[in-house]
């Protein structure tokens, strides 16, 4: 009656039989479910709804006083959980909300049925996007070695995975973290090995090259790669053949090669800690992604673009920014770029009770020391070595010592963040 009286059409159902008929045969747009019901609990009901329509939003109702309940709903996927007797009011925001969470949901799904057609695709509508979108289209289907270059977080990946999609390779795209593998098992994770290549391989495994076949093998962060696996992926490039580890059969390499790096390569090869060779091999086409400070045109279409994606994926009703929350997103100088942003929203829609996005759910501060100062040009002259140190210091007090805080801003795995945070030690002994 309630349900009837505030607009809404409300069917009836009194068993959880009855109430799967009328699902199969109708389309509903949320649904009010009771813990006990005559044939049986309803959270056994629930975890049926999900399986079989996941964006359909299931309010829970019971009377029970069990604390584990609510607990044990919201993990099933309950959109909110009521407990009897209901506040009207709180009943029909708890409904509204629902709503319009399922109604974000089909829109969402809309999007990614079009990004299942057009993956990959790159938001942004500055200039200097429009230009990596060209070079792009341009690159894709040549086959050629390219080499993206840019600060950590600022989307190498997204457009390694771009110009795999546009290649019309049939293969598969496969990406390595240079960075999150010691060079020990980064030779065999690139290349495989024999069995009794060495302790432990009791039996034969295929590298990404293999694996990648004709596709695409993304090399990220290939400015950490040690010399020796330098040399041997210049044969590779060179000859496009190379041995498992423990093997004596050549194998051809038919993938292509994307790397990226956020170093400065040329300088690198310049210090003598890249090869000169490798690294013209590797930049036959050159992209940069500036960081997003440089280009803050595009945040708003990015933050459009993560509510969307979030709402899709954490069945939540967030779809405005507050006034306060712009001015705090767009005054943040970004350290950590793209990534940052992605996980800075992701953690305000999860936290998030209605459908606008308030500040206070940010973390954000404007002040400019919300950026680490390690980022800014030192008055005395150091070496590249001593300015990423002092930065991944910086950042460590930034997060209060969070060493998950601090790898999603220095867009670097949790092994590279270790071996960083060691050489630190060592600089401070």
């Amino acid at each position: 009656m309630q349900l009837e009286d505030d607009g809404h059409l409300a069917d009836h159902a009194r068993t959880l039989a009855l109430a799967g008929a009328m699902i199969e045969q109708h389309s509903y747009d949320a649904v009010l479910l009771d813990q006990q019901l005559p044939d049986g609990p309803g959270l056994g009901f629930l975890n049926i709804i999900k399986q079989t329509n996941p964006e359909l939003p299931a309010i829970m109702i019971t009377g029970v006083n069990d604390t584990a309940l609510p607990i044990e709903a919201i993990k099933a996927g309950a959109y909110d959980f009521v407990r009897k007797p209901m506040d009207r009011l709180e009943l029909s925001t708890t409904l509204t909300n629902a709503l319009n969470a399922c109604r974000l949901a089909r829109r969402a799904a809309a999007v990614e049925i079009a990004e299942d057609v057009d993956i990959n695709r790159i938001v942004g509508q500055s200039r200097v996007m429009l230009d990596i979108c060209k070079t792009v289209g341009r690159v894709a289907p040549t086959g050629a070695t390219v080499l993206i270059t840019g600060e950590s977080g600022t989307g190498k990946e997204m457009v390694a995975r771009a110009i795999h999609h546009y290649s019309g390779r049939t293969g598969p795209f496969i990406a390595v973290n240079c960075s999150a593998i010691v060079d020990t098992l980064l030779e065999s994770e690139l290349f495989g090995h024999e069995k009794g290549a060495f302790t432990g391989a009791d039996r034969g495994k295929p590298g990404k090259f293999e694996l990648a076949a004709d596709g695409t093998l993304f090399l990220d962060e290939i400015g950490e790669m040690s010399p020796p696996l330098q040399a041997k992926l210049l044969r590779v490039l060179q000859e496009r053949v190379y041995e498992r580890v423990g093997g004596t059969d050549s194998l051809v390499a038919n993938a292509r090669i994307v790397a990226a790096t956020n170093r400065d390569i040329g300088a690198e090869v310049q210090n003598k800690r890249f090869r000169e060779d490798l690294y013209y091999r590797l930049n036959v086409i050159s992209i940069h992604l500036p960081p997003l400070r440089e280009r803050r045109e595009d945040l708003r279409p990015m933050v459009d673009h993560f509510l969307a994606k979030l709402a899709f994926s954490l069945h939540k009703r967030v779809t405005r920014v507050s006034p306060d929350a712009w001015q705090q997103l767009e005054g943040y100088p970004w350290p950590g770029n793209v990534r940052e942003l992605e996980n800075v929203l992701t953690r305000a829609v999860v936290l998030a009770r209605g459908d606008i996005l308030g500040a206070d759910l940010l973390g954000l501060s404007t002040a400019p020391s919300a950026g680490p100062p390690a980022t800014a040009v030192p008055t005395e002259l150091i070496s590249l070595e001593e300015l990423e140190l002092r930065h991944v210091r910086a950042v460590m007090e930034h997060t209060g010592g969070h060493k998950g805080q601090a790898c999603a801003i220095l867009g670097i795995s949790r092994p590279a963040l270790e071996r960083k945070l060691h050489k630190l030690a060592e600089h401070r002994t």
